[in-house]
């Protein structure tokens, strides 16, 4: 399998000399519904229409299939085509990959929330069934036999009785003229050839040998370089600019003051464009900026953020959902239990930092080259941002080296469109590390204020779980009233995604704004909350006298609830599970400790065991036993990497560094203090999937909220010191 690396004119071009083609793809209606469209034209040639399908077929053979969620190392390059190919039966082998650009008939083209496979499982199939019956019509009404004596396979109709076959490419003049089948069969499990099996993905080859193009390889002809320095204090104000020194570095060619465009704010910046980064870097360094801290430096703090958190722990929240009387219950119980656990800001700290290349044309169109995790979103910002028409701008997406979350914010791609502008001439920005982990923007820090209470027979009667910390809905989008609940925060803790039968029960949550800018991280809420909510599972089980497990199981086989017991049944069997592939009752030696959690996330249900051994001061994590219920799924070999991944970023955010601010500015800069798990660290890891024929959910991120609390557990377990703040010093407990 190929990458396609044409450009859209050039294929129609090529493809035109061929003949008829037929082009598959998705319209969305006024009211948001998806539906399949068939575009004609009389003409002879692969057709150049408004909407832009997900499959091309030429009547040479050749087979396009279109992957509408740039690829950030979750696998979406694999994933999206093989859920097409499968019912248009056709093997990997058989077919290219081209990204989309971000044309708005592909819907969505967000990688990010863990959907990719759990949105386009049924419309990415049915999109190949569509195609696969145009052609068995084709061939059944050329040959005069009856549709149910062919069948498709490998890019082919076949005739049962007389083994005739006809490709794909021999059949799709007439396929193009056929109305698109409304009713449409799936295959059932037990019929797929790809879905679900283990494969190679076909862009590692070309990853691990330096072909594959990332945004950081991408030039332009007559492209200048920028490097930008913006205020150590965030959101500092520009007092002076000596640029003297950075205007004698050779290669430099301008230097520009413009603006960091965020969300919710705009922040001014010093640009130095060159012929090539180094002289820009110099430049940059040789630059002597004054700025206006404008009070910043003394109100963006972590410690003031968090004592402000602190003090919001005891103030009644805005309702998730209650059940019961939790006041009276916890006021009348026999142990009352309350206790607050914190998690930091984080940064992304992607391999690859943010990079863009814009070129804002003489004629007032613009043309992106980013590696961001929506193009079409790019689209809708950059139009917005410049006053021109959505279809002025063109965005062109390479690999992306790592995103996290954090590629979906533009401001990096503003920059490079602000200073081509004022350039006239396409510019590439490249961050540094330092920028990336000093500006920002970062998982949100986050408090949980939580209580119980256990009755005189070890019966948990209470449970409060109060989530405290800035919005995303608030700070990015604006989008959050006063007053009520941050419904994305409530992932992970609902009543159905964390369906315990607590008698009386109060989730919520509570907003306290901060100006240290925020945005999605991977599993960015539930990787806060699980932390607090899993954690004090534990001490309410500890209190109660009770294994850790058993008692999850006891609180979740008691859920009667609708929805929350068709989940509670989920849960029930991943942690049966976990019980018997972590050996969890069997004895432990003695310094060992062993812990678990569990968290349902972005449609997925994980837990994990751990099992630590004391080590000098601290503990050493030996083992990490997973037990994933995904639903139905793509690829396991992507599965278990995913999780891998996650258990490596959740146990990194645990025991690592998170970002503070001291004086308005990040403390941590680079690798060197803010570190990154080691391979020696590592733990050995045993991935479990559940098989079933539940619909698909995430696996780019359920796998991380429950590390870190799985890890306290087994700390307590291990040493009888409970972790409530994390990061913690895994080697000085």
């Amino acid at each position: 399998m190929s990458a396609s690396a044409v450009d859209r004119r050039s294929f129609l071009k090529a493809a035109g000399l061929t003949g008829a083609g037929l082009l598959l793809g998705f319209s969305t209606d006024a009211a948001g519904m998806t539906t399949l469209v068939n575009p004609q034209s009389a003409e002879p040639a692969i057709l150049s229409f408004e909407l832009h399908p997900f499959i091309v077929i030429d009547n040479a053979g050749g087979i396009t299939l279109i992957n509408h969620r740039p690829d950030m190392g979750q696998g979406s390059w694999q994933a999206v085509p093989m859920m097409i190919a499968e019912e248009l039966e056709v093997g990997m082998d058989q077919i290219s990959i081209r990204q989309s650009d971000g044309l708005r008939k592909y819907g969505s083209q967000l990688s990010g929330g863990s959907s990719t496979v759990r949105t386009g499982w049924k419309r990415l199939r049915e999109a190949g069934a569509a195609a696969r019956q145009m052609f068995t019509t084709a061939a059944a009404n050329r040959w005069k036999v009856a549709e149910t004596e062919c069948y498709a396979e490998n890019g082919a109709i076949h005739h049962r009785p007389t083994q005739r076959t006809l490709t794909y490419g021999e059949l799709v003049d007439e396929a193009s003229k056929l109305p698109v089948p409304t009713k449409l069969t799936l295959k059932p499990k037990s019929d797929l050839k790809l879905l679900g099996k283990a494969m190679p993905r076909p862009e590692v080859p070309d990853k691990v040998t330096g072909k594959a193009v990332f945004g950081m390889d991408v030039e332009v002809p007559g492209m200048l370089y920028a490097s930008v320095e913006r205020s150590p204090v965030i959101h500092g104000k520009i007092v002076s600019v000596n640029e003297a020194a950075a205007r004698k570095i050779p290669g430099v060619k301008a230097v520009i003051r413009t603006e960091r465009p965020m969300p919710h704010r705009k922040s001014e910046v010093v640009a130095v464009l060159a012929t090539n980064y180094w002289a820009a870097l110099q430049g940059r360094r040789a630059l002597q900026v004054k700025w206006d801290n404008a009070g910043y430096d003394t109100q963006m703090t972590t410690a003031r953020y968090f004592a402000e958190l602190r003090a919001q722990a005891d103030v009644e929240p805005a309702p998730y959902y209650t059940t019961g009387n939790f006041g009276q219950a916890f006021d009348t119980g026999a142990k009352k239990l309350q206790a607050t656990y914190e998690t930091p800001f984080l940064a992304h700290a992607p391999m690859e930092p943010e990079v863009a290349i814009a070129h804002v044309k003489p004629d007032g169109s613009c043309e992106i080259w980013a590696p961001v995790q929506g193009p079409d979103g790019a689209i809708e910002q950059v139009s917005a941002h410049l006053g021109i028409k959505p279809e002025q701008v063109k965005v062109n997406v390479p690999f992306l080296g790592g995103a996290f979350g954090r590629k979906a914010y533009l401001d990096f791609v503003l920059e490079a469109v602000n200073l081509s502008k004022a350039a006239k001439a396409p510019v590439k920005v490249v961050w540094t590390r330092e920028d990336d982990i000093t500006q920002g923007p970062f998982r949100p820090g986050m408090l949980s204020s939580m209580k119980g209470a256990v009755d005189a027979n070890g019966q948990v009667t209470a449970f409060a779980h109060t989530l405290i910390g800035e919005s995303i809905q608030g700070q990015v989008f604006g989008s959050l009233k006063e007053g009520t609940a941050d419904g994305w925060a409530a992932e992970g803790i609902g009543k159905h995604e964390s369906p315990y039968a607590f008698p009386n029960a109060r989730v919520g949550w509570k907003h306290v704004k901060t100006d240290i800018p925020i945005v999605w991280w991977r599993s960015v809420y539930p990787s806060n909350s699980c932390f607090g909510h899993e954690s004090f599972i534990d001490e309410l089980a500890h209190a109660a006298g009770k294994d850790p497990l058993a008692l999850r199981l006891d609180l979740l086989k008691a859920q009667t609830d609708g929805e929350s017991a068709k989940s509670a049944k989920r849960f029930i069997t991943v942690l049966e599970t976990l019980a018997q592939k972590a050996d969890w009752n069997k004895p432990l030696a003695a310094g060992q400790g062993r812990g678990v959690a569990v968290c349902q996330s972005f449609g997925s249900i994980c837990a994990h065991a751990i099992y630590v051994s004391k080590q000098g001061a601290g503990v050493k994590v030996d083992r990490v036993v997973t037990v994933l219920d995904c639903g139905m799924y793509v690829n396991p070999d992507n599965v278990r990497a995913q999780t891998e991944g996650n258990v490596v970023m959740g146990l990194t955010a645990a025991i690592k560094n998170g970002i503070t601010f001291e004086q308005g500015q990040a403390q941590q800069q680079n690798f060197h203090n803010y570190q990154l798990l080691r391979l020696p660290e590592t733990p050995a890891m045993e991935i479990h999937i559940l098989d079933n024929e539940e619909a698909p959910g995430g696996v780019g991120e359920p796998g991380l909220p429950p590390i870190a609390p799985a890890l306290c557990n087994a700390v307590f377990a291990a040493t009888g010191k409970r972790i409530r703040t994390l990061p913690f010093d895994s080697m000085n407990v």
